[in-house]
């Protein structure tokens, strides 16, 4: 029952500072390119490598605190839903190129992000 309790304590709080700085980016960007998911799903990415990266080459994490982070406030945080659904919705508007262009910064990015948060940690 803790460990359910730290993974809806950490959805939640992920949840939250997802939709804060959604909307911050929304608010300071008047784009239609959906930026806001994909700066998201960058640093969800980075935290996912940071925390990997510190469990392999630093020392294991509590297990209640690794449920926390990274199946509660990452799970919640990150957005892959809302990715696949900004991809659609691009399509759909017949902006192909910015779909296909969003799909592969979102991917390539996002694994980049989390290879570069591993290589903070090893060293």
């Amino acid at each position: 029952m803790i460990t359910a309790s730290c993974i809806a304590l950490g959805g939640a709080f992920g949840a939250l500072f997802r939709y804060s700085l959604c909307h911050a980016v929304n608010m300071a960007c008047s784009i239609t390119f959906p930026i806001a998911t994909l700066i998201v799903n960058l640093i969800g990415g980075f935290a996912m490598g940071l925390l990997t990266g510190y469990m392999t080459y630093k020392g294991m994490l509590p297990f209640n605190l690794k449920a926390f982070l990274i199946t509660g406030f990452l799970g919640g945080f990150t957005t892959f839903s809302a990715f696949s659904l900004d991809f659609v919705l691009l399509v759909e508007q017949g902006k192909w190129a910015h779909a296909f262009l969003y799909a592969f910064a979102s991917i390539s990015l996002s694994v980049l992000a989390l290879v570069g948060g591993m290589e903070l940690m090893r060293h």
